[in-house]
């Protein structure tokens, strides 16, 4: 278990290279969501204080020395951060699992490794890349430089705030951009330690800013419409990308946008329950169900649907629900009070629906010290109709859909029934069924027999109303450069 201490914190901005009050002395409060209680102050960013971390990465950017650093020399100061980031798991996990809910065990061992290696393989991948060359005879000859874009709002959600907030940063840096963090209002307390990370691995001051805040008439607003701002990087939920997205065209701002879902977890005849049942239960229910590529719509194949419920409904009773740092909890809370009435509210519409609930549905018995928490049990919901709201709707928590179908041409139509497309997964030991679906399910990801499988390498975003444009290697390079093409007369 953490032995972090749960004293109350003071959260500032960090701007050019110090932390610093907001300007106004606005404030806000940050709650642990498994107890209740205030485990934060958060100085909100005003007008004044987003101009001037603007400002200072694009003075960072224009003057200073992080864009016409050597390339090795940047890579490694990035790397360096990664090393602070491991030495630091213990308490970064700490307060991932403090902030979200989310189980301690999970922070440690998966999520702050893998935000150590977002940044590590960005800043290797980049030192690898080269540019193309195009001759024209014996006259011209035409070659390519990617150069950095400039000053990067990057917006982060509050599922996974650490992770998702490196897997922008790294490309980010690793082109030679600069950086205005702003992380969700609900979960700023592992990524406002991106600032002094930053500082100790020798990055130079207004290269990484963090703004804490709110969205509209607040942080989120003020940086994505500043005009010293390039581009922005989004993550979070369909609407508010919209309204990012409008706030930029003004100015024409880059975008990439990965937004909701609502994928199909598809289990057919021949699914090799011993693998699809424990992993279809990661996919409904880590971090709570608060996860974009959650399974939560699973389509079963009728002649399999008695077994498969069976046991799905028994591995999902043994899930141990509790204190986030305890280290055999398997699910937390939901991540706020407004959250959890969002969350528990489909209950409600999930039996006006007339669905048939297999198991959860209500709020665990718990120790006292987390009668308050914000706590569902693992839910899941038989729905024959898949257009019903429950499955159709991206609930964000851990409720989960059953859904029968009889064909694989039936099994295609529903999965494609929905505004989303991020991912889905096929459980399948049939070779050319597995290929076949995977080329016609409309989605950005396809797993096949495996769930939340990265290779940092390979494209990722979402179909439809899950994002827009892709990150990941070539793709991250891409967004973060502006590719220039030099023509050189060779007589």
């Amino acid at each position: 278990m953490s032995t972090i201490e749960t004293t109350l914190r003071e959260i500032k901005l960090y701007i050019d290279g110090e932390y610093v009050d907001s300007s106004n002395k606005s404030m806000f409060e940050v709650r642990n969501p498994a107890t209740q209680e205030v485990i934060a102050h958060v100085h909100e960013a005003s007008f004044e204080d987003v101009d001037r971390a603007c400002k200072s990465a694009r003075r960072a950017f224009d003057t200073g020395p992080w864009s016409t650093m050597p390339l090795a020399e940047r890579c490694t100061k990035i790397r360096r951060m990664a090393d602070i980031i491991l030495e630091r798991k213990e308490e970064l996990a700490s307060l991932e699992a403090m902030d979200v809910g989310k189980p301690y065990q999970l922070a440690l061992e998966k999520e702050i490794p893998r935000a150590a290696h977002n940044l590590r393989f960005f800043a290797d991948f980049m030192e690898q890349q080269g540019g193309e060359t195009y001759p024209m005879g014996e006259e011209y000859l035409n070659y390519t430089r990617y150069e950095p874009v400039g000053v990067a709002a990057l917006i982060t959600p509050w599922n996974l705030p650490f992770m998702l907030t490196t897997w922008k940063l790294g490309p980010c840096l690793a082109t030679g951009n600069t950086a205005v963090i702003k992380p969700a209002e609900t979960t700023p307390l592992s990524v406002s330690l991106l600032g002094e990370i930053a500082k100790e691995a020798g990055i130079p001051d207004g290269v990484v800013n963090v703004i804490q805040g709110f969205g509209p008439n607040s942080a989120g607003e003020f940086v994505t419409t500043h005009p010293n701002v390039d581009l922005i990087s989004f993550t979070g939920e369909t609407s508010t990308g919209k309204a990012i997205m409008k706030a930029g065209a003004d100015s024409l701002k880059k975008v990439s946008f990965e937004l909701g879902g609502k994928a199909a977890n598809i289990i057919f005849e021949d699914a090799d329950l011993d693998k699809a049942i424990p992993v279809s239960i990661q996919a409904a229910f880590m971090n709570s169900g608060q996860v974009c590529l959650a399974g939560s719509r699973i389509l079963v194949q009728r002649s399999i649907m008695d077994e498969f419920i069976k046991r799905f409904k028994k591995a999902a009773s043994e899930l141990k629900v509790g204190d986030p740092q305890h280290p055999s909890t398997n699910m937390g809370p939901v991540v706020s009070e407004e959250h959890y009435k969002k969350v528990t509210s489909y209950l409600e519409i999930a039996k006006a629906e007339n669905s048939t609930l297999v198991y959860g549905g209500k709020r665990p018995k718990l120790s006292a010290h987390l009668e308050n928490g914000y706590y569902l049990e693992p839910t899941i919901y038989i729905q024959n109709n898949p257009k019903a709201r429950i499955s159709q709707e991206e609930i964000f928590g851990p409720i989960v859909t059953i859904i029968p179908f009889d064909t694989e041409e039936e099994a295609l139509e529903i999965a494609n029934d929905t505004d989303y497309g991020l991912n889905s997964v096929i459980w399948t030991e049939n070779l050319q069924r597995a290929h076949r679906i995977s080329h016609h399910v409309r989605a950005g990801t396809i797993w096949v027999n495996c769930w939340f499988v990265r290779d940092l390498r390979a494209p990722f975003g979402g179909f439809k109303k899950s994002g827009v444009g892709r990150e990941g290697g070539h793709h991250s390079l891409a967004f973060f450069t502006e590719a220039k093409n030099i023509c050189i007369a060779l007589k």
